[in-house]
């Protein structure tokens, strides 16, 4: 299901490309709707500021206000790189963060988070789209016309008790 809905980009998986690294890993979270991180106890390579390419990642998905959804491994404290022990506390000051232990702990959160998102923007209903609520419509949306020929129809069909013309 979440195919339909979700095509992540995964750096690792590309092939050899004649492009700066940091270039195309920037641009994949600039049009993406869900940043999703995955930290564990390693920061990772840095760059001349000493910043890790997944810390560029996270603060430029900060800085365009996207969703992140951040994961983090369950690792023995001295075994976690201190900047990335900087890094999972800056997300977490910001962000709920799920921890996992297995790839099977973390495949079940992935997939509860997201599909907590596709409900949180209605992208998919729980309920039916009949009980739903659309919070900022008001009386004055409603179409007078289709109003009245539903009332007509409802009369005719079902013996539906108000006139025709009540919706004016």
């Amino acid at each position: 299901m979440l195919g339909q809905f979700f095509d992540p980009f995964i750096f690792e998986r590309l092939p050899a490309q004649d492009q700066r690294p940091s270039q195309l890993y920037l641009e994949a979270v600039e049009n993406c709707d869900v940043y999703l991180g995955i930290f564990g106890k390693s920061y990772g390579s840095e760059d001349k500021e000493g910043i890790s390419p997944t810390e560029r990642e996270y603060d430029l998905a900060v800085q365009l206000h996207k969703t992140r959804l951040i994961f983090l491994q369950e690792n023995d404290p001295g075994l976690v790189h201190p900047k990335e022990k900087q890094l999972t506390g800056k997300a977490g000051r910001e962000v709920i963060r799920k921890k996992f232990s297995s790839v099977s702990m973390l495949k079940a959160a992935v997939y509860a988070a997201c599909v907590n998102y596709l409900q949180t923007y209605e992208y998919i209903r729980v309920g039916p789209f009949d009980a739903s609520i659309h919070t900022s419509a008001g009386l004055a949306d409603l179409d007078e016309q289709k109003v009245n020929r539903f009332i007509e129809l409802a009369r005719i069909k079902r013996a539906f008790p108000l006139p025709v013309g009540t919706a004016s």
